[in-house]
């Protein structure tokens, strides 16, 4: 299994598009790891995690093709996160696609009923929708897929995903706080072999709808101890807000020595 992180960045990006904050200038001088897209990842180059404005500079970027995805899971609805008029360009003269497999997604009531609007009025994008319940599996080809709680938005159900392919389990944990108890109950009896976390705090000691450099060592001591990870889990740290206050080699510093890789966009983790 190759996780690929397409973008780690927070809504704004980093940079932000407006932004002239110490954080954000730094940032521009620097370059490199410091540069933050905003945040999605794929897995095999045919399962991804949410659809971001900038996918199409992610398909540049890092060699991929969209129309090699088949299984689109969304977390929610935020603008950083879903991006549904990409989808259109599914469609002819913008699209020629060699096969006729249907492009899944899979999220709560408020992404399928944006997609079903698009779905209606242009039905040879050829999309197919499978609403995602927290705790309710799913199976997406070769993967199994368990939609669990998030602590997140407040006006919609947001949601984390639980995956297993080929013996190996990725939990993608962000956009989240603190895991609900529902979360933490569901994840009893698993032993995840990549955990990938929300950062968007940075240095901030915040641990509500998002979490910082202290809730991600926190969560991976809390795995450690129930069980949830092992010694050989692979954690990495995603979604960095220029507000946390912690450019790169910084964030590399507080987390490195407590076992949290930090990710930068074009990041690939191998199971």
């Amino acid at each position: 299994m190759e996780v690929h992180f397409l973008g780690t960045g927070a809504a704004e990006g980093w940079p932000g598009l407006f932004c002239e904050c110490e954080m954000c200038e730094r940032a521009r001088v620097l370059g490199g790891k410091n540069v933050r897209t905003r945040s999605s990842i794929i897995i095999d180059g045919a399962y991804k995690v949410d659809l971001p404005p900038d996918n199409y500079l992610h398909m540049l970027r890092h060699g991929f093709s969209l129309a090699e995805v088949k299984h689109l899971f969304i977390t929610h609805t935020h603008y950083d996160h879903f991006h549904p008029d990409d989808l259109l360009m599914r469609r002819k003269p913008f699209a020629h696609i060699r096969d006729r497999e249907p492009l899944h997604i899979y999220g709560n009531r408020q992404v399928l009923n944006s997609v079903m609007t698009i779905v209606k009025e242009h039905p040879e994008i050829n999309i197919v929708t499978h609403l995602a319940e927290p705790l309710k599996p799913l199976e997406a080809d070769r993967v199994k897929a368990l939609p669990l709680p998030a602590d997140h938005a407040e006006n919609q159900v947001s949601l984390l995903y639980l995956f297993e392919m080929n013996g190996k389990t990725v939990l993608h944990g962000y956009d989240s706080g603190w895991f609900p108890e529902d979360t933490w109950r569901a994840l009893k009896g698993y032993i995840i072999d990549l955990v990938i976390l929300d950062c968007t705090n940075g240095a901030l000691p915040y641990v509500k709808y998002h979490m910082g450099v202290k809730g991600v060592i926190e969560t991976r001591r809390h795995m450690l101890s129930e069980g949830i990870a092992s010694k050989d889990t692979t954690f990495v740290a995603t979604h960095f807000s220029h507000n946390g206050g912690l450019l790169h080699e910084s964030l590399v510093s507080k987390l490195s020595p407590e076992g949290i890789q930090v990710a930068f966009d074009g990041l690939t983790i191998r199971l």
